[in-house]
């Protein structure tokens, strides 16, 4: 279950969930995480051991691919997509920040 940080009425978090949800049905056990940092910024955190030897690139793809038939004005707001295996999450900086963000200025 794709988990979502705030408010759960933001329709634009709700699209890009359900695609991740289908990522998460599709590759047991990841886990992925959603919230929006500002008004014009989503973040989202895609955490799977299936990642283990795959380079970012790669990663990045798959995860396109579940939310590429989205509109563009939702894509838009997609400013950071971190792939990373459960190792890679306990010693990342993008990580640390993603769990732990600078207030917005907006």
């Amino acid at each position: 279950m794709v988990t979502q940080r705030e408010n759960r009425t933001d329709p634009i978090v709700g699209q890009i969930a359900r695609r991740l949800a289908d990522y998460e049905h599709e590759h047991p056990p990841a886990k992925a995480e959603i919230y929006r940092q500002n008004p014009v910024s989503i973040r989202i955190r895609v955490i799977d051991p299936r990642f283990a030897g795959v380079d970012r690139i790669d990663r990045e793809e798959d995860i396109w691919r579940h939310l590429e038939a989205l509109p563009e004005e939702v894509l838009a707001d997609i400013t950071m997509l971190l792939v990373l295996t459960p190792a890679e999450a306990e010693k990342s900086f993008a990580n640390y920040e993603f769990e732990h963000p600078l207030p917005s200025r907006l």
